[in-house]
């Protein structure tokens, strides 16, 4: 057979699988139809699941906050991070009336239960300053949901974790049994269910959000990463804080809304130029990024199964940036070396890139704060007319903001009109 007499045999046979597969569709629908990553009836099965054939990825995760966000102290008595044996007038409970304590880093919230869910105690840990603080969101001026969810005596008595909380803090949350799969983000948050992949490994039988286009595959980060709500709010009588029906491998703008804003107002939630004012808040920072329009991913900087790095990196702070950034380089910056386009020492704090392009601007407890991740630079005439916190008076504490901006107006290398926006 010549190579053309073959060709067409192998475009006819393509032809009959395609309308094999689905008679009443064209080719081109079939063509343009996304390739299925999981089947159907998969079901969830654990993280366990994946530890005999994923050992090293499986030990790394294990140790991060991603798979001990939620941790249950009758188990893990060590998480506990406050000595409850010191007496404070805001502690009225004790360890054993403890079901779930969550989060290390930045706050520590403890969880109690009621009946078939679960309520916070109206006090939380503050891990950097090492002390108590109170937690109780007001019915107004605070998150969207507390007008929902009245709480008139001040305990988070009105305030279950089910709707609010649980879906981010678990494996296939079931909002009519409030039963999840796995407490904490175990591995099938991120890759969907895997009995079909336990069964038959194979990289067609799970989701791998390494493989899915950027905006999926930040999705799968964004889905908990965010302030919004469901689009379907409210589900069954309830209002819901996380995007509910949502599974790795779907659509999650087909779920979830991310929290509106009108430029130029300060709110609860963002800066008047649309940054985050709070933490939980990447996902609406990142997708205003260049980074994201240019296809970059959460997990081309983060290792969502673990390092040592801080973050989760997927290098130290110091060169992460540096894997797609170099002085004189394509993406930049314009400058003959790093400290030329920092204008700082090298090795110093503001020779950072995120020094400048993620400074920790964003509120999680009191007066500590998270970096922002819209990468952009605040200048100081920006923080005079719409009060945006700027990178260099964060890091220069006792000067003002007319000396930050006489600064950075004699960088030659810098567009004047840009510095005193």
């Amino acid at each position: 057979m010549s190579f053309a007499g073959l060709a067409a045999a192998l475009l006819f046979a393509i032809a009959l699988g395609y309308a094999a597969f689905s008679p009443a569709r064209s080719l081109a629908q079939v063509a343009a139809a996304p390739i299925p990553t999981v089947a159907q009836d998969a079901h969830y099965v654990g993280s366990a699941a994946c530890q005999s054939c994923h050992q090293e990825i499986y030990a790394r995760w294990s140790k991060t906050r991603m798979a001990n966000v939620v941790r249950d102290p009758k188990q893990h008595p060590d998480a506990i991070i406050p000595d409850l044996s010191k007496p404070d007038p805001l502690v009225t409970f004790t360890a054993k009336d403890i079901a779930f304590v969550y989060g290390s880093v930045w706050k520590q919230r403890y969880f109690h239960k009621v009946g078939d869910d679960y309520y916070p105690y109206p006090i939380q840990w503050d891990v950097t300053n090492r002390k108590w603080a109170p937690y109780h969101v007001p019915d107004q001026g605070g998150d969207w949901w507390a007008k929902f969810y009245p709480d008139p005596k001040g305990d988070n008595s009105g305030r279950p974790t089910g709707p609010l909380c649980d879906g981010c803090h678990s494996v296939d949350y079931n909002i009519k049994t409030k039963t999840v799969a796995e407490w904490n983000v175990g591995c099938e948050a991120c890759h969907g269910p895997g009995s079909a992949h336990a069964a038959h490994p194979a990289q067609v039988s799970v989701v791998n959000p390494a493989k899915q286009d950027y905006v999926s595959a930040s999705d799968t980060c964004i889905r908990c990463h965010s302030q919004g709500q469901p689009l379907s709010n409210p589900i069954a009588g309830k209002y819901y804080d996380w995007p509910v029906g949502y599974r790795a491998g779907l659509k999650l703008a087909d779920f979830w809304k991310l929290e509106d804003h009108k430029l130029g107002e300060l709110t609860f939630t963002h800066f008047p130029d649309g940054t985050a004012h709070k933490n939980r808040m990447q996902g609406n920072d990142f997708v205003q990024s260049l980074m994201y329009a240019r296809g970059v991913t959460c997990f081309s900087c983060h290792d969502p199964h673990g390092t040592d790095n801080q973050a989760m990196l997927r290098k130290p702070i110091g060169e992460v940036c540096l894997t797609c950034h170099s002085a004189g380089g394509r993406n930049g910056p314009r400058a003959a070396t790093i400290e030329a386009h920092t204008h700082h020492a090298a090795g110093s704090p503001g020779d950072q890139c995120v020094a400048c392009h993620m400074p920790k601007i964003e509120q999680t407890l009191g007066k500590v704060n998270v970096a922002s991740h819209t990468f952009h630079f605040v200048t100081p005439t920006q923080t005079d007319k719409l009060g945006i916190p700027n990178a260099c008076n964060a890091c220069h504490t006792d000067k003002t903001t007319a000396w930050a901006a006489a600064a950075i107006a004699t960088w030659t290398d810098r567009s004047p009109w840009r510095m005193t926006q």
